[in-house]
């Protein structure tokens, strides 16, 4: 017997209305990182973080040691500063952690931070940096809003401090020792449920306050700006000189198209005229 199309799509109707009872959005709304590439000072900041917390367990195999010194860093301080798994400052920047322990001890081996910024985007390595809160049903103690169930502890929370997720119903104001708010919208038999998560800061860190019961965290977000910003100069580290090479080129055209075009215009026109 053949099965009609009209009765096939008959049976999802039925289907569909069961399985999925109900739709949320609970995506957490990316912060603007104040990445600048040509800010040299910040990027040099950003490559002693990644080489003090990240290089341990992350390696980044496409970044050679000798191309910081594009940063105005010199040999020695390179070798003094930054060098904690290599010998020859010609070598990739290796985690220092082997990948078998680091899969014993976090499930996974951690990724490859080369490309990470081309990945994953600035905003969302600015906004993951900055979301971790206490969760004790996680292995590492650890979640994160942004990548939700994440393997990776927190290893900036002596600098940050200790921050816990609380859920408000309804739409709620971020106040207090707010760090960040959001809203999650729920359709639950057609109709509209809105709740408010907060990351709130509990317990200030080294780069943080709590004062009057208002959260501080300027001094930590700039230090993870400093972060992403290198990691975004690390996923390409020729794009300045490429942009620089760009408008040079670019003039180089127009200098030189517009007096040709301007002769071809009046070669063409000269019996005309």
């Amino acid at each position: 017997m053949k099965i009609k199309i009209a009765q096939i799509l008959a049976a999802f109707s039925l289907i569909l209305p069961v399985a999925l009872p109900v739709q949320a959005s609970t995506e957490v709304a990316l912060d603007r990182s104040p990445n600048d590439v040509r800010d040299v000072e910040s990027l040099q900041r950003g490559a002693q973080l990644f080489a003090n917390y990240c290089l341990s367990c992350h390696g980044a195999t496409a970044m050679r040691y000798n191309r910081l010194q594009d940063l105005g860093l010199s040999e020695e301080q390179i070798r003094n500063n930054l060098m904690f798994a290599s010998e020859k400052i010609g070598e990739p920047m290796r985690a220092a952690m082997q990948a078998k322990e680091a899969k014993v001890w976090f499930g996974a081996t951690p990724p490859d931070l080369s490309l990470i910024a081309r990945s994953r985007g600035a905003d969302w390595l600015y906004t993951y940096f900055r979301s971790f809160y206490l969760d004790s049903s996680r292995p590492t103690g650890w979640n994160n809003t942004v990548f939700d169930k994440v393997g990776m502890p927190h290893v900036l929370w002596q600098l940050q401090g200790n921050l816990e997720l609380k859920t408000v119903e309804g739409r709620a104001e971020a106040k207090g020792a707010v760090v960040r708010s959001w809203e999650a919208v729920e359709h639950v038999d057609g109709k509209e449920k809105i709740s408010t998560h907060q990351l709130v800061l509990t317990k200030a860190g080294e780069l943080t306050r709590l004062e009057d019961g208002k959260a501080n965290t300027f001094d930590y977000d700039k230090k993870v700006a400093d972060l992403t910003n290198y990691l975004v100069w690390m996923g390409e580290p020729a794009q300045v000189t490429r942009e620089r090479i760009g408008y040079g080129v670019l003039l180089f055209l127009i200098f030189l198209l517009i007096p040709m075009t301007y002769m071809l215009k009046k070669e063409y026109w000269r019996d005309v005229h």
